[in-house]
């Protein structure tokens, strides 16, 4: 299919934009090592309950850090830190994923800026929580490329429930069969299909094509190839 019609692009952020290994598996070292106060048997415990393997620092597919939110992330850690307040998790979590390094998965800027000239409304929706998305964005250069930035704690809610995705469309003024949701989740296309978009799945995240492409209308190796069907 093109995407000729299309006048909003709604991106995921992990694994769309940037790479999603390069970004969380640090995070996740550094998370579990900081929580656990250095000890390593406890934190490769407690990497388990996230799917997460300390030794070979890689996360399971299905992992509740790849397309959960924090506060599900959370939940999972809680029973391992009886004396501690989820709030204070929720804290450590976020105050650590705004200092995770980034790896773009294309040339952003150049990308964006292109897609901006061509009239297009550009937003983010993420599962990660909003703080930490703006920085990464920030560190990345192209936070100014975006119309509308919004993580699960934005008052919308977490994909796949399409509250952030019906924001987005009020905020750019656009019906939904005008965006697409891009993801590199079936959680970003479950979402894009309850709120009416387009859903395009990118292969730069944890899950191959066999996985996604029966919630996708068109599946992209990444972002890069948008501009060639937005263009016929």
């Amino acid at each position: 299919m093109d995407l000729k019609n299309i006048k909003g692009l709604l991106f995921d952020k992990d694994g769309t934009l940037f790479d999603f290994a390069a970004t969380w598996e640090p995070w996740a070292e550094a998370f579990l090592l900081r929580a656990c106060d250095g000890d390593r048997s406890f934190a490769t415990r407690v990497g388990q309950d996230i799917g997460f393997d300390l030794a070979a620092r890689r996360f399971a597919p299905d992992s509740i850090a790849i397309a959960g939110t924090p506060q599900q992330v959370v939940d999972a850690l809680a029973p391992h830190f009886p004396n501690w307040l989820p709030s204070v998790l929720l804290e450590m979590i976020n105050a650590e994923a705004s200092r995770a390094p980034q790896r773009a998965a294309v040339p952003l800027r150049p990308l964006l800026q292109r897609l901006r000239d061509q009239g297009l409304r550009l937003g983010v929706a993420t599962n990660d929580a909003e703080h930490p998305a703006r920085a990464h964005l920030m560190a990345g250069g192209v936070i100014d490329m975006f119309d509308f930035i919004a993580g699960f704690d934005s008052g919308h809610g977490g994909k796949p429930s399409p509250g952030q995705l019906h924001a987005f469309a009020s905020h750019v003024d656009l019906p939904a069969s005008a965006i697409a949701m891009i993801g590199d989740s079936v959680h970003d296309l479950e979402a894009g299909r309850a709120a009416g978009m387009v859903r395009v799945a990118v292969l730069t995240g944890p899950a191959a094509e066999e996985e996604l492409a029966p919630h996708a209308d068109l599946v992209l190796p990444d972002i890069g190839y948008l501009l060639d069907y937005l263009n016929g």
